[in-house]
């Protein structure tokens, strides 16, 4: 008994946010409002996106702007999987007769939004994760946009500027916290794993971190595969919760969104991912009525179109002024005296305003 308190007392900064996310999904499943328990879903889905981008960033300290990408790819794999056979027949002639004449099952289509960006993150890896800093940012944003025109002209396999249409809607709020909760899992374990600490070691001092035979590109491309797999895992669940999907979903105001959550919650912590997703799903959904406009006395207010992209913006800016390393200031929740994320030790060129280690720095001359 008191070994498996000690077990729950070391780890309980996971077990507080899984317990806490769970609160909230059961407070809105129980309260039967339908716009409500649609927008659980979806602030799950950009959890499970967002914590995954955390196994990558938080971790190596080189901000990514391609994750997106593989975002895309796992909804277009699931899609591919579970969209009706006579749709895709008549559509996606170019698929092979092993997706185009089968409708697979929505664990089996999960697998593979899970295996496909995992498989073309190590591919396109193994070059990007010797490129550092700002070189390695850059990489990534261009991977997104290879992935946005590659599926945007691929009429006879993605169905190109159209939808892919006829995807079951099965993902519900309670889908949506066991994908959300194994993220959590998944990003806690490699986060205290061997692998997690030499490459937090490599993001704070990679020269020392080498000098201890620590194989830095090894270690990152650990870290980004593993991510991909989760946030392609992510996209899997926006297919099957939208029911249809383009390309242009998956591109730059995604991936302001995700950064944004992450940015503002802490970019250096785990529970700073979580925390992110819960307040800026809260801001959208905030601005969001409020476009859809309200009454004062008879009278009806409505903001102009594009006021979420505003006020996003705004809260982002005074987060990044007022508490540049976010909300948890890099702290896990739970943890003993509040001990924070270890800190960068070289002082790199740095996103004005926000502390992340080495993330986009020019190297210095030696």
């Amino acid at each position: 008994m008191n070994k498996a308190i000690a077990v729950l007392t070391q780890h309980r900064s996971p077990i507080l946010l899984a317990a806490g996310v769970a609160v909230v999904v059961i407070v809105g499943v129980l309260s039967g409002v339908k716009p409500l328990q649609l927008s659980l879903t979806e602030m799950l889905i950009r959890m499970t996106i967002v914590v995954g981008l955390y196994v990558f960033v938080g971790n190596s300290g080189i901000l990514s702007f391609g994750h997106i990408g593989f975002v895309c790819i796992g909804a277009y794999a699931a899609g591919w999987a579970t969209a009706d056979p006579s749709w895709k027949q008549l559509m996606l002639s170019g698929l092979p007769s092993f997706l185009q004449d089968e409708e697979y099952p929505f664990l089996v289509a999960q697998a593979g939004a899970m295996a496909l960006p995992a498989v073309v993150a190590l591919a396109l890896g193994a070059a990007i994760m010797r490129l550092r800093g700002i070189g390695a940012s850059i990489a990534t944003f261009a991977f997104l946009m290879i992935i946005q025109s590659w599926y945007s002209n691929w009429d006879s396999v993605t169905a190109g500027a159209s939808s892919l249409a006829r995807l079951p809607t099965v993902v519900d709020p309670w889908i949506g916290l066991v994908f959300a909760v194994g993220a959590i899992a998944v990003a806690y374990l490699f986060q205290i794993s061997r692998w997690g600490l030499m490459l937090r070691a490599s993001r704070d001092d990679e020269v020392a971190a080498k000098a201890s035979a620590v194989r830095v590109v090894r270690e990152r491309l650990i870290a980004f595969v593993l991510s991909a797999a989760i946030v392609g895992a992510g996209g899997g669940l926006y297919a099957e919760f939208l029911g249809s999907m383009t390309v242009d979903q998956f591109f730059l105001e995604m991936t302001f969104v995700t950064l944004a959550m992450l940015v503002v919650g802490g970019i250096g912590s785990l529970s700073g991912a979580v925390v992110g997703v819960v307040v800026v799903t809260f801001v959208i959904e905030f601005l969001r009525t409020f476009e859809h406009g309200f009454s004062i006395d008879g009278v009806k207010l409505v903001l102009p179109s594009g006021s979420q992209e505003i006020g996003l913006g705004v809260v982002m800016a005074l987060i990044l002024i007022l508490r540049p390393t976010g909300l948890t200031r890099g702290r896990e929740i739970g943890a003993p005296h509040g001990a924070r994320a270890p800190q960068p030790a070289s002082r790199g060129f740095a996103i004005p305003g926000v502390e992340i280690p080495n993330a986009i720095h020019f190297d210095r001359p030696s």
